[in-house]
């Protein structure tokens, strides 16, 4: 995917969709987090929503659903999800089989006996992405044949009666096709289109309002796509002609309502025990290796062991990422209308903002400190009182006279967060990463139980 020019960013704010919000100082921290990477990336706008404690506790739009006119972006907009949906097409097929109406083990000959080792391919190996078929998908731009409409028996037509790429359950290989494959099989076993299906055992239950099929009512209403070519500037895409995404990334919907499954998935609301297990357990390769996905969901486990449960979702001008975190009933969703790495960069600062507090209680205000000294450094003066008598003695005049006339010419900084974090000598270090004036820095720091410095150190980092 191709990176944006930057914008000016204005900053929509949602009207509260949340039982219990996130700290104030935590929500500044989101807001500086999302309009710097949409700046540095030229991603128009971003659709946030954070789940804590089981329940929706951040919803917020930033920056422009649409250019010309211009048009702010509110959180109850819906952006295209696109593979995000596969979790939900594999959702479908967990709930035909636990009514027997299949099985996870049935082969794919069961129902489209036409296609390549379909007596060969299983339903668990499509929803695993190990059955062998060639992705029809692979690119990250739109071909020209892809403007225009299909169908899925087009799609199957033209590669699931290709041969495999590889023997079925030997490897693992993402295939859009797999899925497509899918959605015909829940079709078939219904009796009901796809969305159809998914809106009456999914949505409606979960109050999912804004949730749509996109080959359906997308309209003048909803954020546009944008893309760049080269260095060139700021265009709108063509979108996929109709049924290209289909069981593979039909959907769309708002931030809100995507974390209105995550936190279903994580109580288990749609799904019996033994599916939801299922849909999240890592697939295993033939020969005993692990493939890190389960059932359309990437799964993996945090540093302090926690279950991480994510996927990300592209189409033409919008890409997203949603994560899960269910040992701490939490989720983190990024919708974004534009091709540059602004979805990637949202989320894993706010998963680093919100896992570091977790963890570490005293964070949030040692950052404000450390904020609050550096900018004293800027102007060549200290609060005394923040600081160890070591580390007093240590700011001469020589020295705050360096620090300010080299740091305050650098202005406020753009950035300010907490890089690391580790005990030692009686004390916590912590090192904060800051950009200003174009420069980055890197500020390390002693920090004594009572909360006084014992040491600051402002340098420029090796890369």
């Amino acid at each position: 995917m191709k990176n944006l020019i930057a914008l000016t960013l204005g900053l929509a704010l949602c009207s509260p969709v949340v039982a219990e919000g996130l700290p104030a100082a935590t929500e500044k921290s989101i807001d500086e987090i999302v309009t710097k990477a949409l700046a540095d990336t030229g991603v128009p706008s971003a659709s946030v929503a954070i789940v804590k404690d089981g329940r929706i506790a951040l919803a917020k739009a930033y920056g422009q659903a649409r250019l010309d006119p211009a048009t702010p972006a509110t959180p109850s907009m819906r952006y295209k999800i696109a593979s995000n949906s596969k979790q939900l097409t594999a959702t479908a097929i967990l709930l035909l089989a636990e009514e027997h109406k299949l099985s996870l083990d049935d082969k794919v000959a069961r129902f489209l006996p036409d296609l390549t080792r379909a007596k060969d391919v299983t339903i668990r190996q499509l929803l695993t992405h190990t059955s062998g078929y060639q992705d029809y998908y692979a690119d990250d731009y739109v071909p020209p044949f892809m403007e225009k409409d299909t169908t899925a028996r087009a799609i199957l037509d033209g590669w699931a009666k290709k041969p495999l790429d590889f023997e079925p359950g030997t490897r693992w290989q993402y295939s859009n096709t797999g899925y497509v494959v899918l959605g015909v099989i829940v079709e078939q076993v219904s009796g009901k289109p796809l969305f159809e299906f998914l809106k009456e055992r999914v949505f409606d239950k979960l109050g999912m309002k804004t949730a749509v099929d996109i080959d359906g009512p997308w309209d003048a209403a909803d954020p546009r796509p944008y893309t760049r070519y080269g260095l060139g500037p700021i265009r709108e895409e063509p979108p996929e002609g109709r049924y290209w995404l289909w069981a593979a990334g039909e959907l769309a919907m708002s931030a809100s309502d995507l974390a209105r499954w995550d936190i279903a998935l994580m109580d288990g609301k749609i799904l019996k025990p033994a599916s939801r297990k299922a849909l999240t357990t890592e697939a295993v390769l033939s020969d005993g290796s692990g493939t890190h996905y389960g059932f359309g969901l990437g799964v993996s486990q945090m540093d302090n062991g926690h279950r991480r449960w994510a996927h990300t979702g592209g189409a033409a001008g919008f890409l997203s990422i949603n994560v899960d975190f269910p040992d701490d009933k939490a989720s983190i969703t990024v919708l974004t209308n534009g091709e540059g790495l602004a979805y990637r960069r949202i989320e894993s600062k706010i998963e680093e903002l919100l896992f570091a507090s977790a963890v570490d209680a005293d964070a949030e205000p040692a950052l404000a400190r450390a904020k609050a000294l550096f900018a004293g450094l800027q102007k060549s003066t200290v609060d005394k009182t923040s600081l160890t008598e070591n580390l007093e003695g240590w700011f001469t005049p020589a020295v705050l006279g360096d620090f300010g006339s080299s740091l305050g010419p650098l202005g406020e900084p753009t950035s300010f967060t907490q890089a690391s974090r580790e005990d030692r000598g009686g004390m916590v270090h912590r090192v904060f990463a800051i950009e200003a004036g174009g420069k980055k820095l890197r500020m390390e720091t002693y920090i004594m139980p009572d909360g006084k410095f014992e040491q600051c150190l402002v340098r420029q980092p090796a890369q």
